[in-house]
């Protein structure tokens, strides 16, 4: 059994890695970034902290829609990064579904040109969101939630209330939608009660942490159908899953942590390096140290990414520099690591209730969408509980319908509906999809704020 730190680093390696695992371009393009300026091509943007609790800072940028009918006539998308520790305002921006990549270079599928986008780094302490201290951290998806709530008023009735009547939705992925699901209710009341103006029509979960059990424990058999491991691996895998769900079932959270660790060591060994996020993304491996043990390994290669990955130049520099206000002792990510360490007691704690809650109790659109190629949120673990919600009897009487890729015109999908919940299967993409599989995200998130295609 590994110890607790070396599951924490583990663990937030293998999670983290989603704001960090890419290398997008060379030192040349970083020295390039930093001669971009804003122009008066660039959409309209805004940024601002919020002091959210004593001691705890909040990062958050706005930028308004592209589309030529105007911010006042399409939705607002609010999106959640995962990790918890991933940022936002880096890889969900210039990594996924912001106007720019990683290389300053238009993004074609940009889900700005469908709607107007705020980033918020997440919890505190992830990109440039910051503590003043180590007991300013969260610990639990329940203070994530209630953090959240106070930008949000913040953002609707002080700094933005332009945005009040404004269709608003939470897109997310990975751990973000377990933030999602627990923000989405602490707003839904709040909106109930009358402490927030805010127009909320919905949210979305992309290939995320809701049920943790049984996102694992499908692991063995995705690896086995897909060629990635053999019969013993798949022995040797389902053993390791077992230790997790014993160690659920004593209701020994921290402990499931670990085991869920663990259980990845044995993947990477028996799949000889499978890339949890794309099984169809091979890279190549850090050269092993003799003697050095796998989570080691696994920690130096996260470490390395973080502090010289292109993306993290990125934000620590040119857009550093842009925004102005990032205080001078704050580095982008550099707490990221503190920030799944203090969640590992809730880590792998469900929040399938709150889920069937707002499906069966609200008129809120309740949307999950899994990529195919993902493994470590994979499809059937995603099925197992939605199979479970109180509206499951409804959904599986529903029709399955192909969702097409505007560019090919091929199909990339398929949508399945029963009143105000919708599952959606993207081909083609691993656990993050924007990145993946961009025209077929774009064209479903159009489908869900029920914005016509214009390709």
């Amino acid at each position: 059994m590994i110890n607790n730190m070396e599951c924490l680093t583990k663990t937030s390696s293998v999670f983290l890695i989603t704001s960090f695992f890419m290398i997008y371009a060379s030192n040349a393009d970083t020295l390039r970034y930093m001669k971009h300026k804003q122009g008066d091509d660039e959409p309209k943007q805004e940024w601002d902290y919020v002091e959210v609790r004593s001691y705890a800072h909040m990062f958050y940028w706005l930028y308004y829609t592209t589309d030529p009918a105007g911010y006042e006539h399409v939705p607002l998308v609010m999106w959640l990064q995962g990790g918890p520790g991933g940022s936002s305002t880096g890889f969900g921006n210039f990594a996924e579904i912001g106007p720019l990549d990683i290389m300053l270079k238009p993004r074609n599928t940009t889900w700005l040109s469908a709607a107007s986008l705020l980033f918020v780094d997440n919890p505190v302490g992830a990109g440039f969101s910051y503590v003043d201290n180590d007991d300013a951290y969260t610990t639990n998806v329940d203070t994530i939630a209630k953090d959240l709530l106070v930008l949000l008023k913040t953002f609707f009735m002080e700094k933005s209330t332009q945005f009040q009547s404004i269709p608003f939705f939470i897109f997310s992925e990975s751990y973000g939608g377990k933030m999602t699901a627990a923000i989405s209710d602490v707003l839904y009341q709040a909106i109930t009660k009358g402490d927030i103006k805010c127009n909320f029509k919905g949210f979305a979960m992309g290939d995320s942490w809701i049920s943790p059990i049984d996102s694992t424990l499908g692991w063995g058999s995705y690896l086995y159908t897909n060629s990635l491991i053999d019969l013993s691996g798949y022995l040797a895998v389902n053993s390791s899953l077992q230790k997790v769900a014993q160690a659920i079932q004593m209701g020994d959270w921290t402990q499931a942590t670990e085991a869920w660790g663990s259980a990845q060591d044995v993947v990477e060994q028996k799949s000889n390096g499978v890339n949890f996020y794309n099984i169809l993304q091979w890279g190549g491996s850090e050269p092993t140290i003799r003697g050095e043990r796998l989570i080691d390994r696994m920690t130096r290669r996260m470490l390395g990414r973080l502090h010289n990955d292109p993306l993290s130049d990125l934000m620590n520099g040119p857009i550093r520099r842009k925004l102005k206000i990032i205080p001078e002792h704050v580095v982008w990510g550099g707490q990221s690591d503190m920030v799944f360490q203090k969640q590992t007691e809730d880590f792998m704690k469900p929040v399938t209730d709150i889920v069937n809650s707002l499906i069966m109790n609200t008129t809120l659109k309740v949307v999950v969408y899994s990529g195919q190629l993902d493994l470590i949120v994979e499809t059937t673990g995603t099925e197992a509980w939605v199979y479970r919600l109180d509206i499951a009897e409804n959904f599986r009487k529903a029709t399955r319908i192909p969702v097409f890729n505007p560019a090919t015109k091929l199909t990339s999908g398929f949508v399945q509906s029963a009143k105000n919940f919708s599952f959606y299967w993207i081909l083609d993409a691993g656990h993050m999809v924007p990145s993946d599989n961009g025209d077929t995200a774009l064209a479903m998130l159009k489908m869900v704020i029920e914005m016509p295609s214009t390709k």
